[in-house]
């Protein structure tokens, strides 16, 4: 993106892995350096966005079929990329997004029926944005399950598919990391907080620099 616009960083990671205090800690650390962050999330992030965010992280684990949940989930980018992340960026602030395109490549592309193909095209059709830099969060799936499943927060839809569809999860995010080795990094989420915050912001700031 030109210089004068703000960058745009995605976290990505299966359920339970950090992703959301990461994604605030680093807002937190941009607008220390100076910088202005907006810190979103998908699906979600705009008030057309969040209702249908319900639509789809709540209820019965086989509410949608996956071609569904590609349509679902491409709206509600779409309604966020027009309202929240391209009005920021513009205006030169950052945008920090708790989950963006990678997670429908992943979640609906790679590991509930080889919809990769449809995923990519839809995407390119209706989105044809990607994040300067993208951040995944890799960890052990039992132990990412096991806290996803701890917050009861009643967004649980797609750890009740259980153990092996995070296990497959885990392993589309590593095969993405690879398949987009300019954007992609790496992050090992097996620490403390602490850690796994320093570490995102060395590789932050040296995308920055």
């Amino acid at each position: 993106m030109s210089a004068h616009l703000g960058k745009f960083i995605s976290l990505e990671g299966i359920d339970g892995s950090g992703k959301s205090t990461q994604a605030r800690r680093l807002a937190d650390w941009l607008n220390t350096q100076g910088r202005t962050a907006v810190l979103t999330r998908e699906p979600g992030g705009a008030p057309g966005a969040e209702d249908i965010r319900r639509l789809l992280v709540e209820g019965d684990p086989d509410r949608w079929s996956p071609e569904t949940e590609i349509l679902l989930f491409t709206a509600a980018r779409r309604d966020h990329l027009e309202r929240t992340i391209r009005p920021a960026l513009e205006a030169g602030r950052d945008v920090v997004t708790d989950r963006f395109a990678d997670s429908t490549r992943v979640y609906q592309g790679a590991t509930r029926g080889d919809l990769r193909g449809l995923v990519d095209q839809i995407h390119d059709d209706a989105i044809g944005v990607e994040p300067d830099l993208t951040l995944i969060l890799d960890m052990d799936p039992a132990v990412a399950l096991e806290r996803g499943l701890a917050r009861q927060s009643g967004e649980d839809r797609f750890e009740d598919f259980g153990l092996p569809f995070q296990q497959k999860l885990r392993a589309g995010f590593l095969a993405l990391a690879k398949d987009y080795p300019d954007r992609c990094v790496v992050i090992d989420a097996n620490t403390d907080p602490d850690t796994i915050a320093d570490a995102i912001a060395q590789v932050v700031a040296k995308h920055l620099a």
